[in-house]
């Protein structure tokens, strides 16, 4: 006897919000700005010589988009409450990582390369799953699920929305347009790597874009202040292999067996 375990939701909204802010027009429509800049920011020098802030971007974003793969550390306030991630993905769909959403608990999610989804829950999303049912339902979860992989099919409706945060190609090419102007700002020190800091700013909300100046110019973070879903995604680890190994069977509950 058991509760029903629903797969936690990433929220749509949030992951397209908060990377239509990060990729703007060059993405989705191989556009070379985000909008206008001054005549002074063009003429500016810096790491990327007399290139203004949207070709910069631009540059970044290209540069982001060419990679095979690479980890996301994403942390977001929504309309669902607080949500937290990091994964480590490549064009492929391997994927591995963790994800919170609200104050539900924590689920590890490991896609390998093959049509199954291993998701495994702490037992603090356990207990809000079996809130409401019985002490022996709410026992008998635990004791199936506590610590185990719970295995399910990639084309599930609950496992293909968690599984959008898997979709490097989707989430470097399927965003909104934006309109709002690029600027150049300073060169920083970020994690121990020179970057310069570009920003953009519509009404409250405020993008900050980290680029790398040194090596490729990957895009390396972005800082959304104001709007209605502030937060941070960090990008790191590009063209790295995404380590996403099948879980031992004795660790794993087939979906299907769950009531």
């Amino acid at each position: 006897m058991s509760a029903t375990v629903r797969l936690p939701r990433s929220p749509r909204r949030a992951r397209r919000t908060a990377f239509a802010a990060a990729l703007c027009a060059a993405v989705a429509l191989g556009a070379t700005a985000c909008g206008p800049f001054s005549g002074d920011d063009a003429k500016a020098t810096g790491p990327f010589g007399e290139l203004s802030g949207p070709q910069i971007l631009d540059k970044a974003l290209d540069t982001t988009k060419a990679a095979k793969s690479m980890s996301l550390d994403i942390s977001f306030k929504t309309a669902d409450g607080p949500m937290k991630a990091y994964v480590s993905t490549d064009l492929q769909g391997q994927c591995a990582g963790t994800m919170t959403i609200g104050t539900t608990g924590t689920a590890e999610l490991v896609r390998p390369a093959d049509k199954a989804v291993y998701l495994r829950f702490d037992e603090a999303f356990l207990k809000d799953q079996a809130k409401g049912e019985s002490p022996e339902v709410q026992e008998a979860v635990l004791k199936q699920l506590k610590g185990r992989w719970v295995k399910t099919d990639a084309k599930d409706a609950d496992a293909k929305e968690m599984l959008e945060l898997c979709d490097l190609k989707a989430l470097l090419g399927d965003f909104e347009q934006t309109t709002t102007g690029t600027v150049k700002g300073e060169e920083t020190t970020l994690g121990g790597r020179k970057a310069l800091v570009l920003t953009q700013t519509a009404g409250d909300e405020k993008d900050t874009f980290y680029v790398a100046t040194e090596g490729k110019p990957y895009l390396l973070k972005v800082v959304t202040t104001g709007g209605e879903e502030p937060g941070t995604i960090v990008l790191s680890d590009f063209d790295k292999p995404v380590v996403a190994k099948t879980p031992a069977k004795k660790d794993v509950v087939d979906e299907k067996s769950l009531g």
